[in-house]
């Protein structure tokens, strides 16, 4: 957990680290801890795991027993309760993975990714009872590369916030950062993802549009359309711009290669696939396989 270290390293006295609870992980379900919890106790710090701590009056009264100067979110997925809001003096600091108030809510770095940003980054924030409504404390930006996951990029915005943490910090502490109420007119929401973001529409995006979702929904929930009604998920795709296109949704095949088109005139070319209770493979693998007569359709 690069913020957790980067706030050890930094000589801060950290009294309480309080995480998810312990998940069966993996297809063996095997109980797993939280990074968060790991590196805490790889660094003999005392870790508290509640299942709810709206309500949890036990959580509470050891909270106000600390009586912190401040409290530092990270991803943590739960709803902060007002009691706790107002409790540190410097007040609840959240590292929110996007340059607010844009991609407000649960999944920026995805969305983000998803729309076909070149540009994010980190915010730091004072947390307040609305959805990422808070006052700004400080930002950086970071480019989008072409190639990159959504997975990619939250590994390396986690890596670069943790610095702007500690900052963030240490300027509440002298009083040279000040909170900046944000624009909330400018405000754009990064809901939550759900199974049927993955589904890819050929009519509606174009071959950009669906590759750079693909990026954004990684690793779930990915891309999958169908193929004579039978589920394909696509692991592996990228934007043609060198052939004649044809009606969103219709397959050409050509030399082994697997072409699709989408919205706008624009060309697809499905790299690997998974086809429904198959493992991965490549297009050339799987068309080797597959009946696809003239005129075939994905969707």
């Amino acid at each position: 957990m690069p913020t957790l270290e980067a706030l050890i390293a930094a000589g801060h006295e950290i009294p309480l680290v309080v995480t998810q609870p312990d998940r069966p992980v993996g297809r063996k379900q095997v109980l797993t801890a939280p990074p968060v919890k790991q590196t805490a106790l790889a660094h003999s710090l005392e870790v508290t795991q509640p299942e709810k701590i709206k309500n949890n009056t036990d959580f509470r009264a050891r909270l106000e027993a600390i009586a912190p100067d401040a409290i530092v979110v990270v991803a943590y997925g739960r709803i902060i309760p007002p009691w706790m809001l107002s409790l540190p003096r410097l007040g609840c600091i959240n590292l929110h993975g996007s340059l607010l108030p844009k991609y407000r809510g649960a999944a920026p770095i995805q969305w983000a990714v998803a729309m076909g940003e070149s540009v994010t980054g980190n915010t730091t924030m004072l947390l307040e009872e609305g959805l990422d409504t808070g006052p700004i404390l400080l930002q950086q930006e970071t480019p989008i590369r072409p190639e990159q996951t959504a997975v990619d990029l939250f590994r390396e915005l986690s890596i670069q916030g943790a610095p702007l943490v500690v900052k963030t910090l240490a300027g509440l502490a002298d009083g040279s950062i000040k909170p900046v109420p944000q624009d909330h007119a400018l405000a754009t929401l990064a809901r939550i993802l759900d199974r049927e973001d993955g589904r890819m529409n050929f009519t509606a995006h174009t071959a950009t549009e669906l590759w750079n979702r693909w990026r954004g929904f990684q690793p779930w929930p990915g891309a999958f359309t169908t193929l004579h009604e039978k589920k394909l998920i696509v692991t592996k795709l990228e934007p043609i711009s060198s052939r004649e296109s044809s009606e969103p949704g219709t397959i050409h095949v050509e030399n082994g290669r697997f072409f699709v088109g989408c919205a706008a005139n624009t060309t697809l070319e499905l790299l690997e696939v998974q086809p429904e209770g198959r493992n991965r493979m490549t297009a050339a693998e799987f068309l080797r396989g597959a009946a696809m007569p003239v005129g075939s359709r994905l969707g």
